[in-house]
């Protein structure tokens, strides 16, 4: 069912940061496997396994993304069959209907249909694993479940630090079945998981405020307002769980004030919730324990830490992947409970198999938005046309097409810029100035871009694209150079630097960059031609033909990358390979009459002037007023005998 509904997304291409969690080029060896787990720097965030998983399924089945949706999917299938399992040990009832609510949610959709969030997905199944390891351990005290419980919980914190609140849940749990916790067998024997549990969480918080950017204005908040966002997130969450309409990639980001009254009455209405939940314990600790389970597994993204989200919204769906837990055991086994009085055989498995239907045909609609980045952010700016991130990346993704609406992608970065004159905003506006032609004022956007923000990668690299549109070489050069120490795996980036390198004759560091291009980006016929051309000009020209013919390989109908191929043969006087070289370049570009005066050049190398003569007559032809083109024809005239 959960492969079913998720198949919208089974092909899905690369959304927003997806490019930076894949593993990057520099990371794809053994030795970037060792950098995964012990640079901190060396990857978007601090989550080894999760980063390591993606490095195997690299070298599985490469970029790709097919392999790495349907990951994802089968590991939240795997959490919901744990999910059945937990909740039937523990001896909840409704047990299938919350594994089918848990697979099929719509809310769901973002953690499972994003590849990125393989964060979720993975720790999820870990962190469900541990937790019946550990319900297995507390019923028989065997030691080696203990073991298994505790190892498999490290691998989860090692996956995404949210599933830290593991042991607290499992305190929750026990109070509700035995009414009190006790300190030998319960707090004790948890205490290394809370101390991990801990470590990992400041860890995190640590690398999100200082390597990840989770600092700054967006996040000056007093402890006060962020009280208020927790309450609002809280009910936010159970909303859409209960009534899931509008879910969305980015919602809107809430103006957080001490001086409003009214955003009062969340944490008010929450606290209240709570107090009644616990005055109704002697009677049932099932809604209490949801709840705390609810709101403790969420404590991480409700504000008091800084998320870097947090800057475009303060809620997300996947936030809640885990935490939707503790409300979808609630409300499933208090359906099953009132299902039970009627009486009826059938009807928990009908009401099960009819949500189940509901839900997946929801999950099902939701999926088709992660089909493509442009999807997806026209589907966001549908119910939030104030989302500045959408505007801004839609409009760059228009930018990036020569065949896109160039009225259409301005409108949007405009739009962006409006909203929220950020860094990304004025390096997408100075895109746009590029596009027109503009290329003085694409240089003082993309210097603002960088102003704001120096660590932005992608405004170096347009900065580099504008200053070599002015013929400023050395100040590309330089842009160039930010760009990939900021971003290694760019290879457009490393193309265009070796470009630049090229007009001030660096050739031989232009052939540095080309190389680790071509790593980068071995399906790139430009770049390996442009290596091609380079070695060829470096008289390195054994090496050229051979990639020569890669290019070749890559893009057949090339008839430019024919006809250099023809020159570097005639030059290494492989003639024969030449001539047939140059023949094709010929057919397939007839009316250029370079093409035709290399064939007939080649033709004479060989002793063939009579042979010459047409593509020099066809040279001539294409350009009658060349005094070169009249001269060759009548040279090899002479020599034929004509």
């Amino acid at each position: 069912m959960t492969l079913l509904a998720y198949q919208p997304a089974w092909h899905g291409g690369l959304l927003w940061d997806d490019q930076a969690h894949l593993t990057r080029f520099d990371l794809r060896d053994v030795n970037g496997l060792w950098r995964i787990w012990l640079d901190l720097g060396a990857t978007q965030q601090y989550y080894p396994v999760t980063n390591s998983a993606f490095w195997l399924m690299y070298h599985l089945w490469g970029a790709g993304t097919t392999g790495y949706h349907l990951t994802n999917i089968v590991l939240h299938a795997v959490s919901a069959g744990l999910v059945a399992l937990i909740l039937r040990r523990l001896g909840i009832p409704g047990a299938v209907l919350a594994a089918v609510i848990f697979a099929l949610h719509p809310v769901h959709v973002e953690s499972v249909a994003w590849m990125s969030e393989l964060k979720n997905t993975l720790s999820g199944a870990l962190y469900l694993t541990a937790m019946l390891m550990y319900l297995r351990f507390d019923r028989t005290r065997q030691r080696h479940l203990y073991a298994i419980a505790l190892g498999t919980f490290v691998l989860a914190l090692l996956s995404k630090t949210v599933v830290a609140s593991l042991p607290a849940a499992l305190l929750v749990i026990f109070w509700w079945k035995r009414g009190r916790v006790r300190m030998h067998d319960d707090i004790v024997p948890l205490a290394p998981l809370f101390a991990l549990g801990i470590a990992g969480g400041l860890l995190t918080a640590w690398v999100e405020r200082t390597m990840v950017g989770a600092s700054g204005e967006a996040y000056a908040l007093t402890i006060v307002e962020r009280v208020l966002v927790a309450g609002r997130a809280l009910w936010f969450y159970l909303g859409k769980l209960v009534w899931p309409a509008d879910l969305m990639f980015w919602y809107p980001r809430w103006h957080v004030s001490q001086g409003v009254w009214w955003q009062y009455l969340f944490p008010i209405a929450a606290l209240l919730v709570v107090a009644v939940f616990w005055s109704a314990r002697a009677r049932t600790r099932a809604p209490l324990a949801a709840a705390l389970v609810f709101g403790g597994t969420l404590f991480p993204a409700l504000g008091f830490l800084n998320v870097y989200p947090f800057r475009f919204s303060y809620v997300a769906d996947h936030f809640q992947y885990l935490a939707s837990l503790g409300v979808i055991t609630g409300l499933a086994a208090g359906a099953t409970v009132l299902l039970r009085r009627w009486k009826w055989p059938h009807a928990i498995a009908a009401a099960t198999i009819g949500i189940g239907v509901l839900l997946g045909l929801l999950t099902w609609r939701q999926a088709h938005h992660y089909a493509d980045a442009e999807t997806l952010y026209r589907a966001t700016l549908e119910k939030n046309p104030d989302s500045w991130l959408a505007h801004n990346h839609l409009g760059a993704l228009l930018l990036q097409r020569p065949d896109a609406d160039l009225n259409e992608a301005i409108a949007h970065v405009d739009a962006a810029l409006r909203i929220e004159p950020g860094p990304e905003s004025h390096n997408n506006l100075g895109l746009a100035r590029y596009r027109q032609g503009r290329f003085d004022d694409a240089v003082r956007q993309h210097r603002e871009a960088i102003r704001l923000k120096p660590t932005l990668a992608e405004a170096h690299y347009n900065l580099g694209l504008s200053l070599s549109a002015l013929g400023r070489h050395e100040e590309a050069i330089a842009a160039y150079h930010d760009a990939v120490r900021l971003h290694s795996s760019n290879a457009e980036a490393r193309h265009n630097l070796a470009n630049a390198l090229s007009s001030v004759g660096q050739l031989d560091a232009a052939r540095e960059q080309l190389e680790i291009g071509v790593a980068l980006r071995p399906e790139s016929a430009p770049i390996r031609q442009n290596l091609a051309d380079t070695l060829q000009r470096m008289g390195r020209t054994d090496e050229a033909i051979a990639h020569y013919e890669a290019a070749i390989r890559l893009n057949p109908s090339s008839a430019e990358i024919f006809n250099n191929m023809g020159v570097a043969l005639r030059r290494a006087n492989r003639l024969e390979e030449a001539v047939a070289a140059f023949r094709e370049s010929t057919r397939l570009a007839p009316n250029v009459a370079m093409v035709w005066t290399n064939l007939g050049s080649a033709l004479e190398a060989l002793g063939r002037p009579a042979e010459a003569i047409d593509p020099y007559q066809r040279a001539l032809a294409r350009q009658p007023e060349s005094a070169a083109a009249q001269q060759n024809l009548a040279r090899a005239r002479a020599a034929a005998g004509r």
